[in-house]
């Protein structure tokens, strides 16, 4: 949804993205990238004895994920601006698939050229089930930025060397 020059926008638009399903390796990478190891993520055993009785994506790899799913453009967004009220409503497994749900909650003029757009970003299961949910806003132009296309000369064609 966030995909759209800023003025484009408006209070009530609701989308739905694509699905996505979190792998071992993506928990395991991101184990790696973050470096919270906390064995409800990366220790099965340890897992299968806890209240869930399975490992727990990390909430971070959740949140990340599903915003996503929204759908960008480079052309569109400047920035990240924020989020608030981020709140882990259910827990997520390897194996689900994870769906993003947005709906435009707040437009706020940002200068001339730019505008904050905010969703209601609700990150749903495949037993459609709402694991996340918070408010996250962009710093989106109200124009598309266009980059004209490089254009790189091509080398002379190479001389033909073949001898017959």
């Amino acid at each position: 949804m966030m995909n759209v020059p800023y003025g484009e926008l408006a209070i009530g638009q609701r989308s739905r993205s694509r699905g996505r399903t979190i792998t071992e390796t993506d928990v395991v990478s991101f184990c790696m990238l973050t470096g919270n190891w906390l064995e409800i993520h990366a220790n099965a055993e340890f897992s299968s004895k806890s209240m869930y009785g399975q490992r727990v994506v990390q909430g971070g790899l959740v949140f990340v994920v599903s915003n996503a799913l929204l759908g960008f453009e480079s052309e569109v967004v400047e920035a990240f601006y924020g989020v608030d009220k981020l709140r882990f409503l259910k827990p997520t497994f390897i194996g689900d698939t994870l769906y993003a749900e947005s709906e435009v909650i707040a437009l706020r003029d940002k200068g001339e050229s730019h505008g904050v757009a905010t969703a209601l970003l609700t990150a749903v299961n495949q037993r459609n089930e709402s694991v996340m949910s918070c408010e996250f806003s962009l710093l989106l132009r109200c124009e598309r930025l266009t980059v004209p296309p490089l254009e790189v000369p091509l080398p002379p064609p190479a001389a033909d060397t073949k001898k017959y």
